[in-house]
């Protein structure tokens, strides 16, 4: 009976933790985990099971874009651009084209209003982040590097999510993981950015941090987190 009872606790093999496909499972099993070999072999497991969700989710969407263009080309309509919630935020309803709007027509008018609308952004992330020692917010990139920041937003939205508090800007793996894998389970945003890409650069690529945040700022809005202004 006592060498059954052993048995029963000995911690899972890491060919267990890699045969579970459940996301739920694993995160249950890491807060319920007190041996760090192993909630290390939990995280690797969540990291790659993540990973696999964003492959598939790409191979989707790059199938998905075939059809469409498989379909615009043999004459068929192109789909109307989605406008984001963001977008309806800070720029209001899109305007209807007309043959005396020559705005619509030309490859320049819309450069004032992507820069407005992403300018827009930084200002909300600076606004939301503001109150959080050690987060200054000056652009889409270099501001984000040590993964402070991320956390320091997501945090805003879920404050009992984590211990802001305890982060440590030197543990830049640390962060990224915790800002994503949190929005991900709790704003249910995509992990759009890869945490081995953003290790190996000194600065992260900017349009890459902006899609994540709009995305980010998206999945918010469907939960009623951030209110847009109604249509008038």
């Amino acid at each position: 009976m006592e060498a059954d009872a052993a048995v029963a606790s000995d911690p899972p093999s890491s060919q267990d933790i890699a045969a579970i496909q459940d996301e739920d499972v694993l995160n249950k099993m890491l807060d319920k985990a007190v041996d760090f070999e192993e909630r290390k072999m939990l995280r690797a497991a969540l990291r790659e099971l993540l990973k696999t969700k964003r492959d598939k989710r790409e191979k989707d969407r790059g199938s998905r874009q075939e059809d469409m263009k498989g379909l615009n080309q043999r004459g068929q309509p192109k789909p109307k651009t989605p406008v984001s919630p963001i977008q309806m935020s800070f720029n209001g309803p899109p305007k209807t084209a007309s043959s005396s709007d020559t705005s619509v027509k030309s490859p320049t008018a819309a450069a004032p209003n992507t820069k407005n609308v992403k300018q827009m952004l930084l200002d909300w992330c600076r606004a939301k982040t503001e109150p959080y020692e050690g987060v200054t917010i000056k652009n889409f990139s270099s501001s984000w590097s040590d993964g402070i920041a991320f956390c320091a937003l997501v945090h805003r939205f879920f404050p009992d999510a984590f211990e802001y508090s305890t982060l440590n800007p030197n543990n830049r793996r640390d962060n990224f993981e915790l800002a994503f894998t949190t929005a991900e389970k709790l704003a249910n945003c995509p992990p759009l950015l890869d945490v081995e890409d953003l290790l190996r650069m000194a600065e992260p690529d900017w349009k890459c941090v902006y899609t994540y945040i709009q995305e980010f700022y998206r999945c918010l809005v469907e939960k009623g987190l951030v209110k847009t202004k109604k249509r008038t």
